[in-house]
């Protein structure tokens, strides 16, 4: 399917660059040609759409490197949630009753209202890491089927955790052995997940390192979210967690280490060394009260996430930015379109080809932006306008893999039935909470 934009203003937030009056040619899932007037010399190739982009912006679609889907239907929660006086509090009395009480059918309404926000808010490719205890085995194709339906890009893997017993753990493991092996697709591939190297067992990290040595997948896992894991390592295994982790092979380029807001300065350069990506997520730090890693900007690869609040990319790279001015740390609005820009870096790790650059043979995960900007827009000031200019509201059309899956703010399929459905869903599942003791 060929696609025709024409008349865009391309704006590549990192590396910076606005180019006006620009067509694009989109062959398949790639970026075929660039140009003007692109029309006359494609005279001789079937054009299946040409969107006529009025001068809108055009820019790479977003990456959420981290997110819970299985939480979507957590917002707005009335259930019976004792108070929590910590982080681990927290888990133990909203998310460990949640995720437990999740089942086939809400885990899909889950996705589906995760898919639909995600796009709608100009992110197309969200990097998930699912907990449903009670719902494991085929838990993955579930949300696979949510993504496909709904367009958009992803990685998907199950949470490996203790915490369930031997049978939940074992379960786990297999769930993301068999979707890397035997169920992915073009546009959603597997990582391993785990939950915290504080609720996994030596015994449990070595059977989850088979599975990333044997897939040549990446981990993806929470580390010293909270002050409680590194202390917990310490006392009980005498290492750091991420010491922990590397001792069993599982620190390479593919790994995704999530919050990392109490690594010690070895473990920061232990990442280094390995090439490993620390995924910061701002809002959820903030809202849990874990604190903040004043050293983001120094590691070689970060990438931003969103732990569960949504998939708005504007607004947490917004949130990044202005937590990072309070902690009076020297870092303006370029460093932040990076950081958001490394979440590319993973995609082509995983899915090869290059990802986030408005270029001929990259890959077509591209939005459209209504925004007419009330100052220039530039190289120089683009990043600026990111942080405080644009937002959601402005996403006109998404397209993923070449495919068109937002137009003008509309999907091709009714949506109200899915959000009738999650609703349903919703009142059900905090139902079942109320059921299940912390």
């Amino acid at each position: 399917m060929g696609i025709l934009i024409e008349n865009a203003t391309m704006v590549q937030f990192h590396p910076a660059k606005v180019v006006r009056g620009t067509d694009m040619y989109i062959e398949k899932n790639r970026i075929e040609k660039i140009g003007t007037e692109l029309k006359a010399s494609l005279k001789d190739i079937k054009v299946d759409r040409i969107i006529d982009a009025q001068g809108k912006i055009l820019t790479p679609g977003m990456v959420c490197s981290h997110n819970h889907f299985y939480s979507a239907l957590a917002r707005g929660i009335v259930a019976d949630i004792p108070p929590s006086y910590d982080f681990v509090g927290v888990l133990q009395n909203l998310w460990w009753r949640l995720d437990r009480a999740l089942d086939r059918a809400s885990l899909h309404a889950s996705g589906m209202v995760g898919a639909l926000d995600a796009l709608r808010a100009g992110t197309t490719a969200v990097i998930d890491h699912n907990a449903s205890p009670s719902f494991i085995r085929g838990s993955l194709g579930n949300l696979k089927g949510a993504f496909e339906q709904c367009g958009l890009r992803g990685i998907l893997c199950y949470e490996v955790t203790d915490r369930n017993g031997v049978e939940g753990r074992d379960e786990g493991i297999e769930e993301n052995r068999e979707f890397i092996t035997g169920q992915e697709s073009d546009t959603v591939l597997g990582a391993v997940g785990a939950h915290a190297p504080f609720t996994l067992s030596d015994e449990s990290l070595e059977m989850v390192a088979e599975v990333v040595s044997g897939t040549g997948r990446g981990i993806h896992v929470h580390v010293s979210e909270d002050r409680y894991e590194p202390s917990f390592s310490h006392h009980q295994y005498s290492l750091s967690p991420l010491e922990r982790l590397e001792h069993f092979g599982m620190l390479d380029e593919k790994s995704l280490i999530i919050h990392g807001v109490h690594l010690l300065q070895k473990e920061q350069d232990l990442l280094c060394k390995h090439g490993s990506f620390l995924v910061h997520n701002p809002r959820s730090n903030m809202n849990n009260a874990v604190g903040y890693n004043a050293r983001l900007i120094d590691l070689s690869n970060t990438a931003i996430g969103t732990d569960g609040i949504g998939s708005d990319m504007f607004e947490e790279a917004k949130c990044a930015f202005f937590r990072s001015r309070e902690e009076r740390r020297d870092i303006w609005p370029d460093h932040i379109m990076y950081l958001l820009d490394n979440g590319n870096r993973i995609l082509e790790r995983y899915f090869g080809g290059t990802f986030g650059r408005l270029e001929p043979g990259c890959t077509a995960d591209l939005v459209l932006l209504d925004y007419d900007p009330p100052t220039p827009l530039g190289d120089d000031n683009a990043a600026g306008h990111f942080i405080f200019g644009l937002s959601a509201r402005y996403v006109d059309t998404v397209i993923v893999n070449g495919r068109v899956v937002l137009d003008e703010g509309r999907f091709p399929f009714d949506t109200e039935p899915i959000y009738r459905e999650a609703r349903e869903q919703a009142a059900r599942l905090w139902s079942r909470m109320n059921e299940i003791k912390p």
